[in-house]
């Protein structure tokens, strides 16, 4: 798989292995649990710390979007309307603690919601990572 952009989300939120599988319509972007090793792996190489966010890694931009700015980045991916992808960006906690606690998440998102140049020791982990995404289970293809 030459997949260039892979997304880390909450693999045990119902709701986020739902949003995940929408990504199927976008081009050459994947995704993996957070909680997957390969996932683990990458985060603690790019932040020196496994933070628990949303991320959107792309290797053919050496960028990482973390946070609000890994939801504002898949907005205007999917191709939203401005206004749906500033909603999301702007409402990212409030959304992510209705999930949260809709799906019975004891934690909230730690405060990352930048972009950020893809670390090297990243960069090194990105295969794993782009194959972990290829092995995920059959209710999110």
């Amino acid at each position: 798989m030459n997949a260039n952009a892979v997304l880390i989300y909450d693999g045990e939120c119902p709701y986020c292995s739902i949003a995940a599988t929408a990504l199927k319509r976008l081009d050459d972007v994947e995704a993996i649990s957070w909680y997957d090793d390969a996932a683990q792996d990458f985060l603690a190489a790019q932040f020196d710390e496994v933070p628990f966010a949303m991320v959107l890694a792309d290797r053919a931009e050496n960028r990482v979007y973390a946070g609000r700015a890994a939801a504002k980045e898949l907005a205007e991916r999917a191709g939203t309307p401005g206004i749906v992808g500033s909603l999301v960006r702007d409402n990212y906690e409030k959304i992510a603690k209705v999930v949260g606690v809709a799906s019975g998440r004891g934690r909230d998102p730690d405060d990352v919601h930048s972009q950020y140049p893809m670390a090297d020791d990243a960069l090194e982990t990105f295969d794993a990572l782009v194959d972990g995404a290829a092995e995920r289970p059959v209710e999110l293809s």
